[in-house]
């Protein structure tokens, strides 16, 4: 079965930064769309940032200027930096193809708060 592994959550402070991994199976990372996906208790699942094959990008709004997404296609995975961060990104945040079509993930999760 495909699976698409997150990691690199954790808590962090109003203002700090996290680099969250996804390792990607070769054969998926090279021909698809990948997206970074987060979801806070009480909410819905939201697209966060999204990265094409040809490294085209695009944001969420609340995170543009603050989150960067990119890939290493030596090591077959996406991240998502994210800098500045802020309490309203406290969630748990997973990674997926786009279509999604693998099953999700564990997700990991990033915690902010003072």
């Amino acid at each position: 079965q495909v699976r698409l592994v997150e990691s690199g959550g954790g808590w962090v402070q109003p203002g700090g930064s996290l680099r969250l991994s996804c390792a990607v199976p070769a054969s998926i990372f090279r021909v698809y769309v990948m997206d970074w996906y987060r979801q806070a208790p009480g909410k819905q699942r939201e697209l966060v940032a999204r990265i094409s094959t040809r490294d085209d990008t695009t944001y969420e709004d609340s995170v543009k200027g603050r989150f960067t997404i990119f890939r290493d296609n030596a090591k077959n995975t996406v991240y998502l930096q994210m800098n500045s961060l802020k309490p309203e990104d406290t969630a748990v945040y997973y990674c997926n193809t786009y279509p999604t079509w693998v099953p999700w993930g564990q997700g990991t999760q990033v915690t902010v708060s003072s």
